[in-house]
């Protein structure tokens, strides 16, 4: 292996500012700042996010960002009381959901091997892969938007039935969770609340 060959395959460790942007400084905001967010940054977070891996490359998150007063009048009665007035002031709501039907796009998605039919009339494996994966990605979109310079809200309190009758009423889609996107007002943040120690979540063997 020439060295130049051998660099190409060297990660080299991101910047401390990198990884207090996506983890260490990055916080879950509620108020928000009188500030849109461009379809054309929602699109990158999404191609970002996209390139995070799923097993056999399934893909499976489906993402509806809501923008307008209409379309976020629909989500409010799915609403829990205390994530109405976070969710209802954020410039945009993503609600990442998972597609039922994923294996449909793998002669595309993973084209290898026959992977579509390992899916077919398997409805445990296909609810099981499209939930574990979805999240992953669910996860990946809020990496790509703070790398690209938003805050998140990301949050569960929501009536899941209703916005699957609301937004999904073909039952291909579920909804996973639902994530603020926008620029959060940092003066209004609580204090960051304690994690685990390495101890007592992990274990090497």
């Amino acid at each position: 292996m020439t060295s130049a060959s051998a660099s190409k395959e060297t990660r080299e460790r991101v910047s401390d500012d990198c990884l207090d942007t996506l983890f260490r400084s990055a916080r879950t905001h509620t108020v928000w700042h009188p500030r849109g967010v461009s379809d054309e940054i929602l699109r990158e977070v999404y191609d970002i996010a996209r390139m995070g891996p799923t097993s056999a490359n399934c893909s499976p998150m489906r993402v509806v960002f809501l923008k307008s007063e209409e379309s976020k009048s629909r989500l409010l009665p799915a609403l829990s009381p205390g994530n109405v007035e976070k969710t209802m002031t954020a410039p945009v709501t993503a609600i990442v959901a998972f597609d039922l039907e994923f294996y449909e796009n793998l002669p595309k998605l993973f084209p290898h091997v026959d992977a579509r039919s390992w899916f077919l009339g398997n409805e445990p494996l296909i609810k099981e892969t499209a939930f574990r994966n979805g999240t992953l990605q669910g996860a990946y979109l809020i990496l790509a938007a703070r790398a690209v310079g938003l805050d998140c809200g990301p949050m569960s309190g929501f009536d899941q039935d209703k916005v699957n009758a609301e937004f999904f009423p073909d039952g291909k889609l579920k909804a996973n969770f639902l994530c603020n996107l926008g620029y959060g007002n940092s003066t209004k943040l609580i204090p960051r609340s304690p994690r685990l120690d390495f101890d007592d979540a992990c274990v090497v063997l």
